[in-house]
């Protein structure tokens, strides 16, 4: 189907209006077709010039009072888990680092250990000899706010050997490093930014985040909780502030889960309208959570709102181009989670060969089909969600920013796709009879990088830069 102008359609429940093209399939299917008369260039993207960065082999490193637990070489393994990392309690505990030969260094990006928790106090040296060594940095601190990579930046210079003296922390006199990097330039290469994600004005206190580590030991991906984000937590790895003021998330193929039912790694926002009150269960129709407006007098009574809107502003930067062929290209970037289910997924998704991406979502009814599993709709906006689509005249090309606006109203789900000087693109569709107004039935909203790809390359990864993350809910006193 085609269309030029705004129309509506009646398909069964499946309500869609919607501006350009719209494919529909029910039961998991997907069209391979999606046409449409209009035409557009391609966005242009404009990068601005920058130093190209080199991160350097390290060769090794070596500390002369070296901790058999925690060696100097556990600080350039590759491994960014806290378990892996180089300590010494010394005063002037010194890791030296060979790069093998003489190279042009600007900057080092570190891992602290518990960089987020404690700040460390060190100086650094460099040397091209490892007997004359020069300082390039004194009494330094840490910011005690970063979780993954923190930038230290010094003047350019020219060096084989770098010396790390840990002068202890603001606790005690342990000096520890997860990973250390070098790097040609000041910048490191523009992924770290001296602001916070709580400094961008997207209000954290309303959500909780997901990461693909371990540090807790629970065999599941690490929660950090509404006040963590309120506060500023930070982590270069998949969760940071952008040069351009949005909050990056970025999630590998591969890595921790966030139960042992689930196939996919993400790195995502779970909205928590407790707002940092853990006396509330994230779990249950409570204060944490919302209802449909179409439940119960008593259910909208006990939850923390009912109905919802959820208006966010981003742009996808990376998917994956490797893998099974189902699964090349796409990403989830927001959905309605209920108890088990998902009344909503919305996809961006853009195959290899392809300019532009496509968007489409998922309505996951409570419903069972004649093998006992849950009916989906699958509902195309711009684009095909085939794995074979051609390029989407009007689809979204990578670095490109959007909006996107998730409703539900009573039982009516409304979703949105915005971008400046074109027309809306809007699809529809009646949750009367999939079953989550039903008595115990709670939602909440979910934002982020779900990487729906666990076949591609190892080193690939999914990532988006929000820029506007807004929640509200009936009856809910921080609606935004």
């Amino acid at each position: 189907m085609s269309y030029r102008s705004k129309r509506v359609h009646q398909f069964g429940k499946l309500v869609i209006a919607i501006n350009l093209a719209l494919a529909v399939t029910a039961c998991g299917g997907s069209s391979d077709t999606n046409t449409t008369n209009i035409t557009s260039p391609p966005p242009v993207i404009v990068t601005p010039e920058q130093c190209i960065n080199q991160v350097y082999p390290i060769r090794s490193a070596t500390d002369a009072m070296e901790n058999s637990a925690y060696p100097a070489s556990s600080a350039i393994d590759g491994n960014t888990s806290s378990q892996s990392r180089w300590s010494n309690d010394g005063r002037n505990a010194a890791l030296i680092l060979d790069l093998g030969s003489v190279k042009t260094l600007g900057a080092l990006t570190i891992k602290w250990f518990e960089g987020n928790k404690r700040i460390a106090r060190f100086s650094v040296e460099t040397s091209s000899d490892n007997t004359s060594w020069t300082t390039v940095l004194t009494q330094a601190d840490s910011s005690g706010r970063h979780s993954g990579f923190e930038l230290v930046k010094i003047e350019p210079t020219s060096a084989r050997y770098i010396k790390l003296i840990g002068l202890g922390n603001n606790e005690n006199q342990n000096n520890a490093i997860v990973e250390v990097q070098a790097h040609y330039c000041q910048d490191a290469g523009g992924n770290f930014s001296e602001r916070f994600p709580n400094e961008l004005g997207i209000e954290l206190i309303d959500w909780y985040l997901s990461i693909p580590t371990d540090e807790d030991n629970s065999g599941t991906a690490d929660s950090l909780f509404e006040t963590d984000l309120a506060n500023g937590y930070t982590n270069s790895e998949f969760f940071y502030a952008s040069a351009d003021g949005g909050i990056v998330m970025r999630s590998p193929s591969y890595g921790f889960k966030t139960s042992a039912n689930t196939s996919y790694v993400r790195v995502e926002l779970r909205e928590m309208l407790r707002r940092g009150d853990r006396s509330i269960s994230t779990q249950g129709v409570n204060k944490n959570n919302w209802v449909f407006g179409s439940a119960s007098a008593q259910g909208r009574q006990n939850a923390g709102g009912y109905d919802g809107d959820l208006r966010v502003k981003m742009a996808v930067n990376q998917v994956t181009t490797t893998g099974e062929n189902f699964q090349i290209g796409r990403v989830i970037i927001g959905q309605i989670h209920a108890n088990d289910d998902e009344p909503v997924r919305l996809y961006y998704r853009k195959l290899p060969g392809n300019e532009r991406g496509a968007i489409y979502f998922a309505h996951e009814s409570r419903v069972k089909d004649s093998q006992g599993r849950n009916i989906e709709t699958y509902v195309d906006m711009i684009g095909s969600r085939s794995n074979t689509a051609a390029n989407p005249v009007e689809g979204i090309a990578l670095n490109e920013v959007f909006s996107y606006h998730i409703s539900v109203n009573f039982n009516l789900l409304t979703v949105t796709i915005s971008r400046a000087g074109k027309a809306d693109v809007v699809a529809q569709y009646d949750m009367a009879e999939s079953l989550y107004d039903q008595p115990g039935q709670y939602h909440y909203f979910k934002v982020g990088v779900y990487n729906v790809n666990n076949s591609s390359n190892p080193a690939e990864f999914v990532q988006a830069t929000f820029y506007e993350i807004k929640n509200s809910h009936t009856g809910y006193s921080a609606s935004e």
